[in-house]
Formats: C-alpha cells, structure tokens, sequence
C-alpha cells in the first residue's frame, strides 16, 4: 500500500533514466480510494523539454496517470519514456 505522505517529494524517472521532477502531491477518486494521478513538480531540465515557459518565481505542475507508475521506493519508477509524457497538459 502506498502512503501519500511517502510520495511527496520522491524523484519521478522515465524508462529512459530522465528525472523529470518531484512528486508534489497526488489525485485522488474518494469513492474507489484510488490514486488517479502524480503531480509532478517539473525539474527546469523537464520543464524545457515539454515546451512550458517556467515561471519566475514558480514551477510547472503535470499531472501524471497513475498507471504510468511501473514502481516506487526511493524514487518513483514510470513505466514510459519521457517522448510519452510530452502530451501531457499542466495541472490545474
């Protein structure tokens, strides 16, 4: 079972080794008690390699399908390379 207090802050990686950023929290489905997404607090690096203008003072938030998550331990292991994740839009 994953704890929620556990994921903050963990390094999120592709399959192809790219550290895309930080876990800033997580989406939940109350009624079935799922995880339905990773907010993903983007590195400067990954921020760039999506296309998004990074903030003078902020970050940029995506939002990341839980089933994109092949493991988790001292990082969080995606299942998908980062040419996967492009097409992902930012949180709201």
């Amino acid at each position: 079972m994953v704890s929620l207090i556990e994921l903050n802050g963990k390094k999120v990686v592709t399959t192809d080794a790219f550290d895309i950023g930080e876990v800033a929290g997580v989406e939940l489905d109350l009624v079935k008690a799922t995880i339905l997404f990773l907010k993903v607090d983007l590195s400067k690096q990954a921020a760039k390699e999506f296309g998004f203008k990074v903030p003078y003072m902020g970050s940029v938030v995506i939002c990341i399908p839980w089933n994109y998550t092949q493991a988790y331990g001292h990082v969080v292991n995606l299942n998908v390379p980062l040419s996967q994740l492009k097409t992902l839009k930012e949180c709201s």
